[in-house]
């Protein structure tokens, strides 16, 4: 049986979840998230981040959510600060620009910026006699873990942060892997600190643990205000919204979205060790459940042959960067058939 480490999306929902959805099935709710269910998740969220007067809205989906949050936070004239690497500026099919704003790419550092550059773009374009002219600096966007599986330390986000609200920008964190920061094995970052530091964040549902959705956690509310119909503008609205909210309500009652985010990065860093002691080194140190390799082709092939995963970029002529992902699926016997794999690789070096 063939392996898959492509996503933490391949496969459907975490069965505690599903479970819960199919107890539910039957019931009779009021529409758009107006439920009962809906309201019993979005406490637990707001326990869950220390922050009992935090706005939450639950949305369809990672890319809605990102357009509709930075729609809702810039003016006509402002553009999205984030890193040349983020998600919004590589893998969102141009999303964010077909709301009306361009993204302002910094240097990435590991998928990371600095809050040094931060202050050094804003500064520069202010200093500028045409900045009239330009595409004005509005908010910084960053994704928490980053697209290369790295994570923001606390005292890296608090520089941001501090930077962002001199500045008067807001920060928004991209939480689509949440779950999987938080459990990050050189992580000192809680779910708190992410939330006394941000103005809005998401915490990601479809890629831990649930079918679908993305919980939006407004700390600012001021910064959004007339979400709702917004929210219904660009799609993410959803009108059977108590299934997001069961979803949550399932993930949140008893820790089990902290649960997946662990159980994930352990078996992500079986996996890296078993490559790291076989030779082979990674491209970039991730401490989440991400893993990134550059390995001979040969290799990639052979692996290819009973396992699932991604080319990072394009193939080369004699290796290539390929991808690693665990999720809640994801089980230790998976890890032990791809080493398999790994050690029956032909003159294996």
């Amino acid at each position: 049986m063939k392996i898959y480490f492509d996503s933490d999306y391949t496969a459907g929902a975490h069965p505690q979840v599903l479970a819960r959805l199919a107890e539910t099935n039957l019931l009779h709710t009021v529409g758009y998230g107006c439920d009962s269910f809906t309201d019993r998740a979005k406490e637990l969220i707001r326990q869950a981040c220390g922050c009992p007067t935090a706005e939450v809205h639950l949305l369809v989906g990672g890319t809605q959510t990102n357009a509709t949050v930075i729609d809702g936070l810039l003016a006509r004239h402002q553009g999205v600060l984030a890193a040349e690497s983020g998600h919004i500026n590589v893998h969102e099919a141009g999303a964010i620009e077909a709301t009306g704003h361009k993204v302002l790419t910094l240097p990435s550092h590991d998928g990371k910026v600095l809050a040094t550059e931060v202050e050094e773009y804003i500064r520069n374009f202010y200093a500028d006699d045409t900045y009239q002219h330009m595409v004005a600096p509005g908010m910084l966007y960053i994704s928490q873990p980053t697209e290369l599986g790295t994570v923001y330390t606390r005292a890296e986000l608090e520089a941001i942060s501090e930077v962002c609200h001199a500045a008067h920008i807001p920060l928004y964190i991209d939480g689509a892997r949440m779950g999987y920061g938080l459990a990050a094995t050189e992580g000192d970052l809680a779910l708190a600190d992410i939330a006394r530091l941000a103005d809005v964040f998401y915490i990601g549902g479809t890629k831990v643990g649930a079918l679908f959705g993305e919980a939006v956690v407004v700390t600012n509310p001021a910064l959004l205000r007339n979400f709702f119909p917004l929210i219904k503008q660009h799609g993410a609205l959803l009108a059977k919204g108590r299934l997001l909210g069961v979803q949550f309500e399932a993930l949140f009652a008893d820790g089990l979205y902290f649960q997946i985010g662990c159980q994930a990065v352990r078996l992500a860093q079986r996996l890296k060790k078993a490559f790291v002691e076989r030779g082979y080194t990674p491209f970039v140190n991730s401490p989440t459940n991400q893993q990134f390799f550059r390995l001979p082709n040969n290799v990639v092939d052979h692996l290819l042959t009973g396992a699932s995963f991604e080319f990072w970029g394009p193939r080369g002529l004699t290796h290539s960067d390929v991808r690693f992902v665990t999720s809640w699926a994801t089980t230790d016997s998976d890890i032990d058939q791809l080493v398999a794999l790994l050690d029956s690789v032909p003159q294996n070096k």
